[in-house]
């Protein structure tokens, strides 16, 4: 992986960390090529049983599109030296991963240790489980630059916070606070700055420990149940409690509840 973006996996939990705190992590294209290929690795590796993204420094978790770069892109394109087109990022690099991070058949979680703005706020909610420093903030800023949502904000923001909320922040950008983000279910923990990657990899190492296959059919439940009706919800969740049923897992958490001992769990 490039420098742009730091990638270790020790005992079933992948860290992906966001490496450039000199530039408040934003997204050039180095970078976004770096955090595509780490979340798709991550994904892939059946040795992997969580996923922890964070990012370097203390100012910023990802402020999104790096405009210096950005500028630069749509002066080439105005001149006729551009490639397939600026906003072809979207297709290449943002969409490839926020589907990695939903998608992946395991927990993801995201520490937040600073300022999560555009498409870092689009990945910050590509996450199960958002771990905040209680000096933080969300900013959608697409409006602001004249853009529109990307990143899968239009649909994860309105399902954490709810369409007339994901509506205001759109459409009036600004920045909300971490005690917000908490308040309105974007942040599921707030602790303080120096706090934050303990906790987060105390989290992760946790889920990583777990029954990962019954991490993955809650994520798969829940993203189901949102667009679809009742019935089909119950015929899922037979679907899937029928799978994990029939895991070692789940074999080794009866025996361990009968036995009173704690499980340790495979991920199979």
């Amino acid at each position: 992986m490039a420098d742009t973006v730091l990638y270790e996996v020790s005992d079933g939990l992948a860290t992906i960390t966001l490496n450039r705190p000199e530039a408040m992590n934003a997204l050039n294209t180095e970078a976004k090529v770096a955090l595509r290929d780490a979340a798709r690795e991550a994904a892939d590796d059946d040795t992997v049983r969580a996923i922890l993204l964070t990012a370097a420094g203390d100012r910023a978790f990802c402020v999104g599109q790096d405009l210096k770069e950005h500028i630069g892109l749509l002066k080439a394109q105005e001149s006729g030296a551009g490639g397939g087109g600026v906003m072809s990022t979207v297709k290449e690099h943002y969409n490839p991963i926020v589907r990695a991070l939903t998608g992946a058949a395991k927990p993801v979680v995201a520490a937040v240790n600073g300022i999560a703005a555009g498409a870092g706020f689009g990945f910050a909610l590509a996450a199960d489980y958002r771990i905040v420093a209680d000096t933080a903030a969300f900013n959608t800023s697409f409006t602001g630059v004249a853009l529109t949502a990307d990143s899968g904000i239009s649909w994860t923001l309105p399902r954490v916070v709810g369409p007339s909320r994901a509506a205001d922040l759109l459409l009036f950008p600004r920045s909300i606070s971490a005690q917000q983000a908490y308040e309105w279910g974007i942040a599921n923990r707030l602790v303080p700055p120096s706090e934050l990657r303990a906790e987060a990899e105390k989290v992760a190492r946790a889920l990583a420990e777990g029954p990962t296959l019954a991490y993955a059919a809650v994520k798969e439940s829940l993203a189901y149940g949102f667009s679809h009706s009742l019935d089909e919800a119950l015929e899922k969740e037979d679907e899937l409690q029928t799978r994990a049923g029939a895991s070692a897992d789940h074999a080794i958490a009866v025996r361990a509840f009968v036995a009173k001992e704690k499980p340790t769990y495979l991920g199979r």
